[in-house]
């Protein structure tokens, strides 16, 4: 922060003072050299233009904040507007500008002006303090169209990979990292590359025992949480429940034909009952990952399963694999595997379907449900909805840094020769494949929308797997708190009849979201009344739905990889050979031939060592404070006392808790899918 500036207009002894504060972005090349010049504006009112910059210093570097004294030639008591803008003089001329606050000193009034955008120059840009509200109450219309009709032509809808869903077709230089964090996983992916490189030249690509694997976990890396379980059942069974992919589990009411269990074949595992008894107790419960039957592998080699599995929650209260197909359709070629198949043969079976799992996992929970699909509804906003916006302003928070992570993901992770090219069994084919294929059912209303999807599964009701679905149970206090908030706060600018109607800007959002994607919308399937917002409820459940699903819902797909990626036995995503197709006995040593050598392991472990880390403000706590009318910001004070509260509900689950789960604790949850 620099000290206090003293600047002075040209004319009049004793003139309105006023102290004004700018804080330029920590953007890479946010800095400026330019004169930069402000107007004050109040009711009926206007000063004549300063110019901030001073000589002999460096004003508006990156990250700072100038303080002014600035003597004006006319008194505004209450600043509602400043005009503003800079020339072309200095070395750099493009401003990222975070927010500008203005105090009239005899008066004592303070008026804050959020910005959050690049400053381009010779362009006049004029920012009321606030100046949230809905277009037909906008005093300044004509300005907010024209604002729009440039946002459009800087964020454009583009399907870039043919199927997915839509998203930007050039990098915003509003959506560029911070200098910091583009730094902080630049140098992080380094460091694990580096040891990447060291630990192959010392010790060769291929396995030589369980210890090996386990000499890869150096302090650089950590010891992944995966790797403390060795063939375990319960493990196996907690991952459905408590892991990545926590939304894919059902209450079973029928054996599916294609699935080739018996009774006889269960009833060693079901604690005396029948299957149909198991059922009706809804203590059964099937997965069954037909999306990857036919989906393609790196070569024709490789194999990619698309199993079935069977679990029992038990009288010990573990969720148990009773019964494993890898393989849609039942044959001889293609047995059930059993809990008391030879060892290795059941560890194997567990490996394969995990590596389904992983498959679905990082193709879709992960990147498509995630990343892909709030991409194009980020763009949408931005398009659709004037930084003065209620909802924009509700909504920019979770977007931060999403475009361009994922503008990143796709030269870097999800490209030919990327990440899940070299580190999985579908690669990017595969990868690609999947994605398209869920786009035919994903819909907002039920899989994004937590309860619904629950309801789908029948595993809505919390007696079901009581007190060891732990996601689920910590997920739903998150989802409630977060519609509670979004209901008080729009029910702030939607109280007066046919306010929703009358809103232009939210009718064109709703309307580009649901438009084909061949047509340059989204193409987003599920919304409420198509996009046509009638009601507040409409509304909250679309708000809610993005605003977990950035949060939440990408926490608890992304920030456990480490720990599971890394620890091959337990949950692979490259597999070598071809699955089991009998129940004859093998050994360690052909297990250890199948998992991914030592290579591709660590490139796994590096990518997803950076993937879990959290690297921007827990929710409720915003990088960019955009909401600043006082009734709202009350909303968000009472959002942050119930996150608090959710966090303390957490923290006594998890004491008595067998196996604390800490990933959906409200500290632990970024605002954005910004990794």
């Amino acid at each position: 922060m620099h000290g206090v500036n003293y600047l002075k207009t040209e004319s009049s002894l004793i003139m309105p003072s006023y102290t004004i504060s700018v804080k330029t972005g920590d953007q890479k090349g946010a800095g400026i050299d330019a004169n930069v010049y402000i107007i004050l504006h109040g009711k009926g009112l206007q000063t004549t233009k300063v110019n901030l910059d001073t000589f002999f210093k460096n004003n508006f570097d990156r990250g700072s904040i100038d303080n002014y004294t600035v003597d004006f030639d006319v008194d505004i008591p209450e600043v509602k507007r400043i005009e503003l803008w800079h020339d072309t003089e200095g070395v750099f001329c493009n401003w990222y500008l975070d927010w500008i606050e203005v105090t009239n000193v005899e008066s004592d009034i303070t008026s804050l002006f959020t910005v959050m955008k690049w400053i381009k120059a010779d362009i006049h840009y004029f920012f009321n303090n606030i100046d949230t509200c809905l277009p037909q109450d906008d005093p300044f219309q004509k300005m907010r169209l024209a604002e729009l009709e440039n946002m459009k032509e800087e964020y454009e809808l583009q399907v870039k990979v043919p199927g997915l869903p839509a998203q930007v077709k050039e990098l915003p230089e509003d959506e560029t990292f911070s200098f910091d964090y583009q730094f902080n996983i630049g140098h992080k992916t380094t460091i694990y590359s580096e040891e990447t490189k060291r630990l192959v030249i010392a010790n060769g690509f291929h396995w030589k025992d369980e210890d090996d694997i386990k000499d890869m976990y150096t302090e650089v890396f950590g010891v992944p949480e995966g790797s403390k379980y060795f063939n375990d059942d319960a493990e196996f069974g907690r991952q459905r429940i408590a892991s990545l992919n926590s939304l894919l589990i059902s209450l079973c009411t029928a054996i599916p034909d294609k699935f080739g269990v018996t009774e006889e074949m269960v009833q060693p595992f079901l604690e005396g009952k029948t299957i149909q008894q198991a059922m009706a107790a809804k203590r059964l419960f099937i997965i069954d990952l037909a999306i990857l039957e036919g989906c393609p592998a790196k070569s024709e080699e490789i194999v990619i399963t698309c199993p079935f599995a069977l679990f029992y929650f038990n009288n010990a209260n573990h969720l148990m694999p009773i019964a494993i197909q890898l393989f849609q359709q039942k044959g001889p070629e293609n047995p059930v595997f059993l809990p008391s198949d030879p060892v290795y043969v059941w560890m194997l079976a567990k490996m394969w379907y995990n590596l389904a799992d992983s498959t679905y996992h990082q193709a879709l929970t992960h990147l498509n449900f995630t990343h892909f699909m709030m991409e194009g509804i980020c763009v949408a906003t931005m398009r659709n909805l004037s930084q003065s916006h209620p909802v924009h302003r509700l909504l920019n928070p979770h977007f931060i840094y999403l475009i361009s992570i994922n503008f990143l993901g796709l030269g870097v992770l999800v490209n030919e020769g990327g990440f899940i090219d070299k580190t999985s069994n579908g690669g990017i084919e595969g990868a690609f494949h999947l994605m398209r294929k869920s786009m035919d059912f994903w819909r907002l209303d039920v899989d994004g929308t937590l309860p619904e999807n629950l309801k789908s599964r029948g595993v809505l009701d919390q007696s079901i797997l009581k007190d060891t679905y732990h996601m689920r149970d910590d997920a739903l206090l998150l989802y409630d708190t977060i519609k509670s908030y979004v209901q008080k706060y729009v029910t702030i600018y939607y109280s007066e009849e046919g306010s929703m109607k009358g809103d232009c800007e939210i009718q064109n959002w709703g309307a580009e979201i649901v438009k084909s994607r061949d047509d340059g919308g989204c193409g987003m399937l599920g919304v409420p009344n198509n996009g046509q917002f009638e009601t507040i409820d409409q509304l909250v459940v679309t708000l809610t739905a993005i605003i977990y699903t950035c949060s939440v819902g990408h926490a608890a797909a992304s920030f456990q990889q480490y720990d599971e990626y890394g620890a091959p036995f337990s949950y692979p995503f490259i597999m070598h050979g071809a699955p089991p197709k009998d129940k004859e006995p093998i050994d360690f040593e052909t297990v250890l031939k199948i998992i991914p050598n030592r290579a591709e392991l660590l490139t796994l472990m590096s990518i997803t060592k950076v993937l879990s880390e959290k690297t921007t403000k827990d929710l409720g706590n915003f990088e960019k404070q955009l909401i600043v009318d006082p009734p709202a910001i009350q909303v968000v004070e009472e959002f942050r006392e119930d996150l608090e509260k959710v966090g303390k509900t957490i923290d006594e689950r998890n004491q008595k808790r067998e196996h604390p789960y800490e990933w959906l604790h409200p500290s632990e949850i970024p605002n954005a899918i910004s990794i």
